[in-house]
C-alpha cells in the first residue's frame, strides 16, 4: 500500500498545511475528536505530538501542554491504544512528532509496528542522531512503510543538507530558524527570504518550513520560498482556550488558508 504522504505530495505540490496538536490536550479524550473535525476542513497534513518532559525543540505553549497531557495520563501506550480507531476518522496523512527517549522507552521496533498497526504515516523525532538513524530507524521505518521526516536549519551546511535529503522520507522539515517553536516574530517582509537559498537546492524532498508561522501572512510567506508549511503553537493554543472545536477548528484553519 501507498503511504499517504507520497500520495499527498504526488498530488499536491504547493500550498500544503500541516497541523500540530499535542495527543492528550487540553483533555485525555480529545485528539481523535479534533482531528474528525480537522479531517473535514483544508489541511493536508496532520502531526500528532507525543508528550514529554523535556521538549528541547518546543516553546512555552507547546511545553505547557505536554505538562497537561502527561499529567492527563497521556502515555504512548494511550496513544496507540486510542488511535485503534484513526483510520474511521480520518485518511488525511498523519505523522507522530515526539523524541527518541519516549520512543526508545517504549521499543523501537515496536513503536514502529505500533505505528503500523494504527495506520500512521510517519515520524518526526528532533533529536535522533544520523548514525542512529541509518543504523535502527531505517531498517524498521522501511520494514513498515512509516517514512522519517529529518529535520534542517538555517544554519545546516549545504552538504550535510544534501546528506540529510538523501536520508530523509516523506518530506524535509526545514525549521525557520534556530530558536522553539512558537517563535513568533512579525515584520513587514518576509520574514523567511533568509531560507531561499535552502529551498533552491535542487533537493529530491518537498520542503514544509515550520517554527513561528501563526496565521496566513507566515503561511503564505512561507508558501512562496518552499512546498507549505507547519502551524503548532498558535493551533494548540486555541485548542486550550476553545470551548466548542466544531465551531473554532474549521474557523482557525479558514483564516490561515484564505488564498
Amino acid at each position: 500500500m501507498q503511504n499517504r504522504i507520497d500520495t499527498l505530495f504526488e498530488r499536491k505540490k504547493e500550498n500544503i498545511l500541516s497541523i500540530f496538536l499535542t495527543a492528550g490536550y487540553p483533555n485525555l479524550n480529545d485528539t481523535l475528536s479534533a482531528i474528525k473535525i480537522l479531517d473535514k476542513t483544508d489541511v493536508d497534513l496532520l502531526e500528532i505530538g507525543i508528550p514529554f518532559s523535556d521538549p528541547i525543540a518546543d516553546g512555552p505553549i507547546i511545553q505547557q501542554s505536554s505538562m497537561t497531557a502527561l499529567n492527563n495520563g497521556m502515555t504512548l501506550k494511550v496513544l496507540f491504544e486510542q488511535l485503534q480507531s484513526l483510520r474511521t476518522v480520518s485518511q488525511l496523512p498523519i505523522l507522530l512528532m515526539g523524541y527518541i527517549n519516549s520512543v526508545m522507552q517504549y521499543g523501537v521496533e515496536e513503536f514502529y509496528k505500533s505505528c503500523h498497526a494504527t495506520g500512521i504515516d510517519g515520524i518526526i523525532l528532533p533529536d535522533l542522531p544520523l548514525d542512529e538513524f541509518d543504523k535502527i530507524h531505517k531498517p524498521l521505518s522501511e520494514k513498515y512503510n512509516i517514512k522519517v521526516a529529518l529535520i534542517i536549519s538555517p544554519e545546516t551546511p549545504i552538504k550535510r543538507i544534501e546528506l540529510i535529503d538523501n536520508k530523509s522520507s516523506g518530506f524535509l522539515y526545514l525549521v525557520s530558524s534556530n530558536s522553539t517553536t512558537g517563535n513568533f516574530k512579525t515584520t513587514n517582509q518576509n520574514s523567511f527570504e533568509s531560507l531561499k537559498t535552502i529551498t533552491s537546492l535542487p533537493l529530491k524532498n518537498k520542503i514544509l518550513i515550520g517554527f513561528g508561522i501563526k496565521g496566513h501572512k507566515e503561511f503564505k510567506e512561507a508558501c512562496e520560498l518552499a512546498n507549505g508549511a507547519i502551524i503548532g503553537s498558535s493551533f494548540v493554543k486555541m485548542l486550550g482556550s476553545s470551548i466548542d472545536f466544531q465551531k473554532d477548528i474549521p474557523e482557525f484553519i479558514s483564516t490561515i488558508k484564505q488564498f
